[in-house]
């Protein structure tokens, strides 16, 4: 069975939010011939150049059928009056297609469309205070890779779009198929949808790097207990002002950036395999193995033993 796939484009979308879906896609069919195709379509057919200057060329909004439509990210999706055709044919196709996605902002136009009241969905982080007040009927989780809600899923931002078409991939052709996709794309794993997006956030110490240093020095003392009071007087900063500082910065709370370095710092050492899993825990501040077991299943939707087993795999 062929799984007829719709990227939808507009001017100014993100080009990695289209090509890295389409990439995904493309690498699957190989392994399954006959499992996808896939079509470009936009509101005005023809040569749509990205936000880089780069064109797809699309063919004008069909009636397919399709079996699953993909709405890429991009500036352009807050056009949202020069984008009311596009928005309407998404109404229309919802009622058809057997999935409805997005990557990205393309959140922005399946809210538009009235898809997304009262269901669970994501977009990028930088995103999310603004989307949240726009479309507060919206179940917004802007701590997610990708969110399914029944028919419709949504993902973070540009990369994270290849981990959701991993996640269709393992839905329609099996694990199998999407862990050699994953292995011809050169990406370690389909990251799980739990996962957070704020790390690489973190790895950049903020918005504009301010706490690039403390985010170093926590992860060489994740041993240690890591208060708000201790990183504040790292930062050499009140706690109050600290507090309230980095959330402005990095999206989360000294407490949840601190809990992410060590879920990262202890799935890179559950997953070498080299150290005994209590060792792992005390080592990365969890303190013992049953804490961090919680906090893998809240980020990761699986037991650190889970994760060793299929990077054994």
């Amino acid at each position: 069975m062929t799984r007829h796939l719709a990227m939808v484009i507009f001017p100014g979308f993100q080009l990695l939010d289209a090509a890295g879906p389409i990439t995904a896609f493309e690498v699957a069919e190989r392994f399954s011939p006959g499992a996808y195709s896939m079509e470009v379509v936009a509101q005005e057919p023809g040569p749509v150049a990205s936000s880089s200057g780069v064109s797809f060329e699309a063919e004008p909004l069909g009636d397919g059928p399709y079996d699953t439509v993909i709405v890429a990210g991009g500036e352009g999706t807050r056009a949202f009056g020069a984008l009311v055709p596009t928005t309407a044919w998404l109404q229309r196709q919802f009622q058809q297609v057997r999935r409805m996605t997005s990557v990205c902002s393309g959140a922005y136009l399946l809210a538009e469309a009235g898809l997304l009241e009262q269901r669970r969905c994501t977009t990028h982080w930088a995103l999310s205070d603004q989307f949240a007040r726009r479309f507060p009927q919206a179940r917004l989780q802007p701590d997610r890779i990708f969110v399914r809600d029944g028919s419709v899923w949504t993902s973070a931002g540009i990369t994270a779009g290849i981990d959701l078409a991993l996640a269709l991939i393992e839905e329609d052709l099996g694990l199998e198929i999407a862990r050699r996709t994953a292995q011809q794309l050169v990406v370690h794993q389909r990251r799980p949808g739990g996962q957070s997006q704020f790390s690489a956030l973190l790895d950049a110490g903020g918005a504009t790097g301010r706490f690039a240093e403390l985010t170093d020095w926590i992860r060489n003392n994740l041993s240690e207990p890591l208060t708000v009071e201790q990183l504040a007087e790292q930062a050499c900063m009140s706690p109050r002002n600290f507090a309230r500082a980095f959330v402005s910065e990095t999206g989360t709370t000294p407490a949840k950036a601190v809990e992410r370095l060590r879920l990262d710092a202890a799935r890179t050492l559950v997953e070498a395999g080299g150290e005994p899993i209590d060792r792992v825990a005390l080592t990365t501040g969890f303190g013992d193995p049953e804490r961090m077991r919680r906090a893998f299943l809240r980020a990761f939707g699986q037991p650190p033993q889970a994760l060793r087993r299929m990077a054994r795999a």
